[in-house]
């Protein structure tokens, strides 16, 4: 498989030990307590990030940084009109009465414009709030008065009237450009020429390059460049205060660890996809990266796959970076295909190949074992015939590499994407340290963890097993909380709030969230992450959360992902309107799940599994408040939702 030939090619041409120092500093009983590993790139000397659009229009004004859609294709953007851009927007700021270290919120899904606008508020002096398109009233309210952000840039009539209604108490309302006018410009494929963009570049007309670079020349690595909210999974949001150093120091060090690496590997220009929401802090560095890395980006404004695959076909990346739920949706749709057209029982033996070929080319390369059997080899090979290069097909065919953050990804089905020739690697971070704090490295994967610390970052376990951070990476405070800050960091270490592991190797592994810990009735303590990441890993489940604190067993709140369902009515030839509260009590259906759960405990000791399970109406979104804009639920919020489903469990 081309794959696997590039990385041992790759291996041979980079030498990831010469390249940087890993430390690990152990416990006098030999316990791993804590990993180094040394910066690859220089800290930011001088200026910020706001330079870098100018800079690559000086040295290569006509490389083309992005791709952008419209009427139907992808069209090239060049250094020079990337830069003359982010010049006219950055004018037009200063002449609306944007000061330094003024603040500027943009509230829009992800689109070439929001890369504008981000780096425009940087150039013109200013700092940029990003805020999720599917927030309520109440949130903009918090964060626009929170971080007093004057000016608010949205993208749809919707999200200005949003805007309007959450803002319509204070003293001062915000400033207001829309970056769309019509509905159809609001199409992922729109360039919306009539909007913001326009309109501030009219306004700027009259301000001199001049006064743009004396507002530039003034920003140093220590000036904050982003006031990022948190999700608020737990409460109010808080502002992270970023600053240009913050942001160097991640998109610098991750391009220096795996660009090389990529670029041997693929032998082409390296592109991606870019449809994680910019409103949040990976979204933001990857874009970053990116550009450092002149790597082309395009951007699509949904993470929903039913909509991103045609996309995906279409821009044909040689990376992504994504969330766990894509990989178990493309694996979910894959099978349903098969049992569509009978093969189910090949595609589950294809995935119980995959795994196991996975699992012994990794101890071959990794010099740990003998590697694959011939028998294997050739098992392989059919299955790649008839499922694996369709895996490759769905994300666009020329994908060798992905990159999945947001929540642990299922080591079984890492293993399968392995075997189907593409390589996902675990990252783990937080907006605290400005996205990934830890990677896989490129030429070591090591499924099942998020790797090792990125260079420049140390990781270190305290007494309880709390991950703390500390590095260029980490933030400096929260917005205007100091009391927050003080409860978080402690000689520069940053104490995340997650449990984890380190093997031998100084590998990371996160076991789960300090507060979500469940402590049955019987003393057992239970981390709920666990048992929650391998159950969303396999169809029909939708989302879950566990539960069991100071209950006699562990339970589990499961909703039916509406896809999977429909599948599984249209195989068994049943109506495809039949009722959601008939089918949470279908035997056959629970079955299904119950091969989902049985899965989940085989990751778990007894007292930690989970006995019983609810099949719940409805989902769990955004839009009912139980589902954060990153997708993490809302734990506190589904169990008061459902607090009668979860009594009725244990009456049971």
């Amino acid at each position: 498989m081309s794959v696997r030939r590039d990385l041992k090619r790759a291996r041979q041409r980079t030498d990831l030990a010469a390249r940087g120092s890993l430390e690990i500093v152990r416990d006098a009983d030999g316990t791993v307590r804590e990993v180094r590993a040394a910066a690859l790139a220089p800290p930011l000397g001088t200026g910020s990030m706001a330079d870098l659009p100018f800079a690559h229009a000086a040295e290569t004004p006509d490389a083309v940084l992005f791709r952008r859609r419209a009427q139907g294709a992808w069209h090239p953007v060049t250094a020079t009109a990337f830069a003359a851009e982010v010049a006219a927007v950055a004018k037009g700021l200063i002449a609306a009465g944007l000061e330094p270290g003024g603040r500027v919120a943009v509230m829009s899904r992800t689109r070439y414009e929001w890369t504008v606008l981000d780096f425009a508020i940087w150039a013109a002096g200013g700092q940029s709030v990003p805020v999720y398109p599917t927030s309520s009233a109440a949130q903009v309210e918090w964060i626009v008065r929170d971080s007093g952000a004057r000016y608010v840039v949205t993208e749809t009539a919707e999200n200005t009237a949003t805007v309007v209604t959450g803002t319509a108490g204070h003293a001062r309302p915000p400033r207001l450009w829309q970056l769309t006018r019509t509905p159809d410009a609001a199409a992922p494929d729109a360039a919306a020429p009539d909007g913001a963009l326009a309109d501030l570049g009219v306004l700027g007309g009259e301000v001199p390059d001049g006064e743009l670079a004396e507002r530039r020349a003034a920003l140093t690595p220590d000036t904050i460049a982003t006031v990022c909210y948190t999700s608020g999974t737990t409460g109010q949001p808080k502002g992270c205060v970023l600053t240009h150093g913050n942001l160097h120091a991640e998109a610098a060090n991750t391009v220096e660890l795996l660009y090389p690496v990529f670029q041997a590997v693929t032998g082409r220009t390296a592109s991606t996809l870019l449809f994680l929401p910019l409103a949040h802090i990976l979204g933001r560095t990857l874009q970053l990266a990116c550009l450092l890395a002149r790597i082309e980006t395009g951007h699509f404004p949904s993470v929903k796959p039913d909509e991103l695959r045609p996309a995906l076909k279409e821009f044909r990346p040689t990376f992504l970076v994504g969330v766990p739920y894509l990989f178990e949706k493309i694996h979910d749709t894959g099978r349903a295909t098969a049992e569509k057209i009978g093969r189910a029982a090949s595609f589950d033996r294809a995935e119980r190949i995959a795994v196991r070929f996975g699992e012994a080319y990794l101890r071959k390369f990794l010099g740990t074992g003998k590697g694959p059997s011939p028998g294997l080899y050739a098992a392989w090979a059919l299955y790649d015939l008839l499922v694996y290069r369709r895996i490759r097909k769905e994300l666009g065919g020329r994908m060798r590499y992905a990159i999945s953050g947001g929540s642990p990804l299922d080591r079984d089905l890492n293993l399968f994407f392995h075997a189907a020739g593409i390589v996902v690697y675990e990252g783990y971070g937080l907006t605290e340290t400005t996205a990934a704090a830890t990677i896989v490295p490129p030429l070591s994967p090591r499924p099942g963890t998020v790797g090792l610390p990125i260079p420049g970052v140390a990781v270190r376990l305290a007494d309880d097993g709390e991950v703390l951070v500390k590095g260029g990476v980490v933030f400096g405070s929260y917005w205007n909380n100091a009391r927050a800050t003080d409860a978080v960091l402690a000689d520069d270490w940053f104490a995340t709030g997650d449990l984890g592991s380190l093997d031998e190797a100084g590998y990371l592994t996160i076991t789960g969230r300090k507060k979500d810990i469940l402590v049955t009735s019987g003393g057992k303590n239970v981390s709920p992450a666990v048992l929650e990441d391998r159950l969303r890993s396999r169809a029909p489940v939708g989302q879950c959360v566990v539960v069991g604190d100071n209950r006699p067993f562990v339970a589990a709140l499961i909703t039916l992902d509406p896809e999977a369902v429909a599948h599984w009515l249209s195989v068994r030839k049943l109506p495809p309107d039949t009722p959601l509260p008939e089918l949470v009590h279908d035997e056959r259906l629970r079955a299904e799940v119950q091969k989902a759960v049985d899965y989940a405990n085989q990751a778990v000791s007894r007292a930690e599994s989970v006995r019983a399970f609810a099949l719940v109406e409805g989902e769990f979104t955004e839009d009912n408040g139980l589902l954060t804009p990153s997708l993490k639920v809302r734990r506190h919020a589904v169990t008061a939702a459902y607090a009668e489903e979860i009594e009725a469990l244990y009456r049971r």
